[in-house]
């Protein structure tokens, strides 16, 4: 019982949140609303959108988001709305323009870098010529054949 109770958690994936009070009466507004909300940041619960999270703030983000549609606002103007209150963090996939442009560079930046490191050690590696061994001292030659003729 226990695992068909874990299966069945598992299949149906994480479930909205979305309060039936929220719900708004048009549902093209309410289509409009959830799929907003799905580029939306919890801001408590890190990497959920609002749709998903059962956090309080999410769900006054939810109703703002909503608001903002029944008063006449465009996606991009609720968005903008969103983000000049919260900052870009609000949203799930942020912006690859001005202070976010680091962030999006850094990571592709340092493979580049250590590739090139790690190609150029390995070039002067198999450069670089072989050492060779010292000859045994005379000392070390009698121990030798001591060792082996035992």
């Amino acid at each position: 019982m226990r695992w068909l109770i874990l299966v069945l958690c598992l299949i149906a994936g994480p479930v909205a949140a979305v309060q039936p009070d929220e719900i708004l009466a048009d549902p093209v507004l309410e289509a409009r609303a959830r799929d907003l909300s799905k580029g939306l940041r919890c801001l408590v619960c890190r990497n959920e959108n609002i749709d998903e999270s059962n956090a309080d703030l999410a769900r006054d983000l939810r109703l703002l988001v909503r608001e903002r549609l029944v008063a006449g606002d465009s996606d991009d103007q609720v968005i903008a709305y969103l983000v000049d209150r919260y900052g870009e963090y609000v949203l799930l996939q942020p912006t690859a323009r001005g202070e976010n442009l680091i962030l999006w560079v850094a990571g592709p930046a340092m493979l580049i870098a250590a590739l090139s490191g790690a190609a150029l050690f390995l070039r002067r590696r198999r450069r670089a010529p072989d050492a060779a061994p010292e000859p045994l001292s005379d000392d070390e030659r009698a121990r030798l054949k001591d060792i082996l003729d035992n």
